[in-house]
């Protein structure tokens, strides 16, 4: 198998390469943390975690804090095991000769 097709297309975007990043060594990260952490905008943020979301990458959690909207995000497994092979086909294609 080639091993460019071994890459998962969701995790293309730096973006995305981050959000994963970042949520792999979390168990909930907030979404001003996340945005200043990555330091992009709250559209740009919330454009990539609908697309993680809809492939079953990351859950999201809604709550009210006080009066306060606050909203988390985790890895589920199923990210967990497509990012974690996304990391090894990049390992195999950086180490090959």
């Amino acid at each position: 198998m080639n091993l460019f097709q071994s890459l998962n297309k969701e995790f293309e975007s730096r973006i995305r390469l981050g959000i994963m990043s970042i949520l792999m060594v979390n168990e909930w990260v907030e979404f001003k943390e996340m945005k200043e952490t990555l330091d992009i905008t709250d559209g740009n943020l919330a454009s990539h975690i609908t697309g993680l979301e809809k492939n079953d990458y990351i859950e999201v959690k809604k709550e009210f804090v006080g009066k306060k909207p606050k909203t988390s995000y985790r890895a589920t497994k199923t990210g967990r095991k497509a990012f974690n092979l996304h990391l090894n086909a990049l390992e195999k294609l950086i180490n090959r000769k």
